[in-house]
């Protein structure tokens, strides 16, 4: 088999946007910069919460903590990115810079699929074990598995941008995307990208099948246990709690299923195929799931809610 070149002439990518319909690029523009701002200012203060109040020192908070930093990670890794391509007319980008940006992006991407199951196994242990609950989800196991959440998704992530970066690209530059997506990349490549599609199966096994599983099964018995409980009042409080982390589920991994479940990579029409509707989906999943997960998850908490008011009260009454 002939050797990948690695002195391509490409030395950059165009990135089309919504290029094709320049009247929504204004109207994008405002709703993502919005959106980003609501973004880091909701993400930022639970991370600020659960750092400040000692009694948010919990593993469930701990975890919400994470991934609110995962959330203001991944956004800052494409969001400024977009935007900056809804103002210029010339919208490029460097091949390292992309590869840089796909190499985040799918890195963010893979470790909240994992946090996700480490969340559902925090909440199973809560639920259907809580007078084990301090020993089993102590600091010394859940630092572990977060950190764990995060190596997965990195080493992923370094894989697979490793492989992009090998492939020849003779000429063909624009990305019919908002940010480098590591899909529409391999659309462009000129050489087999057999080996890069079975990766990418093998991860979408890993990082969305096995974690779905893991949660599916973890709520079955979450569920038969709440039934159990004899107040209504302690069944209604078990069932919110778990409410929160399941609606969070399906937003992230049906946008993550609708995204990665096609073989889309397949498809050498690539960009000339490309609608409207495959562009939305992953800046929906970029930017307006980052945003619910705090409002939904989290600042929905009465904990979080009261931990803010004292805060705010703390320091106007300093003032």
């Amino acid at each position: 088999m002939e050797k990948p070149n690695q002195t391509s002439p490409l030395v950059g990518f165009i990135l089309l946007g919504l290029s094709a319909h320049p009247k929504l690029e204004k109207t994008f523009f405002v709703l993502i910069l919005l959106t980003y701002v609501v973004i880091l200012l909701g993400n930022g203060v639970l991370i600020l919460v659960t750092i400040l109040d000692s009694r948010l020192h919990t593993p469930m908070y701990f975890f919400l903590g994470n991934l609110s930093f995962l959330d203001i990670c991944y956004t800052t890794s494409s969001v400024p990115l977009v935007l900056d391509s809804f103002l210029t007319p010339q919208k490029t980008i460097s091949f390292s810079a992309c590869a840089v940006q796909m190499c985040l992006s799918f890195s963010m991407a893979g470790t909240e699929c994992v946090l996700l199951g480490m969340m559902a196994f925090d909440r199973y242990v809560a639920i259907c074990k809580p007078l084990r609950y301090s020993v089993v989800m102590s600091k010394a196991v859940s630092v572990p598995m977060a950190a764990g959440s995060w190596a997965v998704g990195g080493v992923a992530s370094l894989v697979h941008t490793s492989l992009v970066i090998q492939l020849p690209f003779c000429g063909a530059n624009v990305i019919n995307h908002f940010t480098c997506e590591i899909l529409a990349v391999l659309k462009l490549a000129c050489a087999d990208i057999s080996i890069n599609v079975i990766s990418m199966e093998v991860t979408n096994v890993i990082f969305l099948g096995v974690p779905v599983l893991f949660i599916s099964v973890s709520y079955v018995f979450i569920i038969a246990t709440i039934l159990r409980i004899p107040s209504a009042e302690g069944k209604k409080k078990a069932f919110s709690t778990c409410f929160a982390h399941l609606t969070v589920v399906i937003i992230f991994y049906g946008t993550l299923f609708f995204m990665y479940g096609k073989p889309k990579s397949k498809d050498s029409q690539g960009a000339d195929k490309e609608d409207l509707s495959d562009k939305l989906v992953p800046l929906f999943y970029g930017v307006v799931t980052p945003m619910l997960n705090p409002i939904i998850y989290s600042l929905r908490n009465k904990d979080v809610k009261a931990t803010v008011r004292n805060l705010v009260s703390q320091k106007y009454f300093r003032r």
